[in-house]
Formats: structure tokens, sequence, C-alpha cells
């Protein structure tokens, strides 16, 4: 957990709550927490999820490893301490996206289960629905596809702590979805998750 340096601060609650959201928009608010390897197919889904959505007239919006990585934690690296504090953040940014309203898509590599669990209990302990979506792939298939040639480039040596190369990946325990994005089409994943929404009571589309 990060140390609060701040003093004197203290939460203040305001009048319209995550239910009168919710009924503006007419779906709850939630965090998808897609992690898997790199090229597993996390954005991928992510982003075919979004267009099923919005289709269906729900709110959501994509919060992307690379793109969070070009702005609010570009200050970060890849060793263990800077990834958690990746995800440290990113969860806090879901978070508030979930207790908005709308549904965060976050599709992270998250390799370690401590840093996933940390952002379960953030929303859990906030009453938010959290749902960890495994986008199983294996090494070999991820390495295949290695859209951005990084897998290319940590077997020659030139990427550091590279996720399932030199660096680990621990699988999710009980994920609420797990995906098979090397033997199920994008339709078939993007149709199971909206199941999981409907299921939950979070959308009614």
């Amino acid at each position: 957990m990060a140390e609060q340096k701040a003093t004197n601060v203290h939460w203040h609650e305001g009048d319209i709550t995550r239910e009168h959201r919710s009924r503006l928009l007419g779906h709850k608010g939630a965090t998808l927490w897609f992690t898997g390897l790199s090229g597993s197919g996390k954005s991928t889904v992510a982003v075919e999820l979004e267009g099923r959505l919005n289709e269906l007239g729900v709110l959501s919006y994509r919060l992307d490893g690379d793109n969070v990585r070009l702005g609010i934690n570009r200050n970060l690296g890849f060793s263990a301490e800077d990834r958690t504090e990746n995800i440290r953040r990113i969860g806090e940014i879901a978070k508030l996206f979930a207790d908005s309203g709308v549904i965060a898509l976050s599709s992270f590599i998250s390799p370690y289960a401590a840093d996933r669990n940390q952002v379960r209990e953030l929303h859990e302990a906030a009453g938010m629905d959290f749902i960890e979506v495994f986008v199983d792939c294996s090494l070999e298939a991820a390495e295949s596809r290695d859209p951005k040639g990084l897998y290319k480039k940590a077997r020659a040596g030139e990427i550091k702590n590279f996720t399932g190369i030199d660096d680990p990946y621990e699988s999710p325990w009980k994920p609420e979805i797990h995906l098979h994005s090397d033997q199920q089409s994008l339709t078939e994943e993007v149709d199971m998750i909206l199941g999981e929404l409907r299921e939950r009571g979070i959308i009614n589309a």
C-alpha cells in the first residue's frame, strides 16, 4: 500500500451518489480488469467490447497500458516497484470511472497477483464491481503475434524485465472471466463478457 504523505486531508462527500449516476446513465459502473501476456489480445478485446457497449447505449472508457504510460504514468519504468505503482495509480483511476457510473475497461499486463488483488480490494471496499478478465494465451501464440516486435527485442536482450521472458507472469487463480484468446474468436470473447455483465445486473441492454 502506498504511503499517505499528505496530511490534513479529508474525504468530502457530495449529495449525488453512485445510484443517482447509475439511474441517469441507465446502467451501473464497474471495472473490467483485462490481464494477460503482451500480445495475448487484451487491447483487442477491450476495443471490440467498447464498440459493442457503445452500440448498446452503455458508456465505457478504455484505459490502455501504453496510453497511460504516455501520460499520467510517464515517470514509471518496468521495475517491480514501478509496475506496482503503475497498477496502483490506474486502479484508483478505474475506481473513479466506476464510481461515476462508467464501465472502465482496463487493459494492463499487471503480472503480479498482489498488485491485482490490491485493486480488487480497493473496489470491493467501496462496494464496486471488479471483474478480473484473464486473457489467457500461450507464450508461443503471443510471441508468434508480437505486434510491436517486443518479444524479438527481449529475446535479443534489447529489452530487460520483459514479462514472460525474463520477468514472471502470475496467472489469476479465480478470474471472474477466463478467455482463451488463442482458441476463441473475438466475437465469442466479447459475448462471454457481455453475458457476465448482464448476469451481474450491470447492464440491461
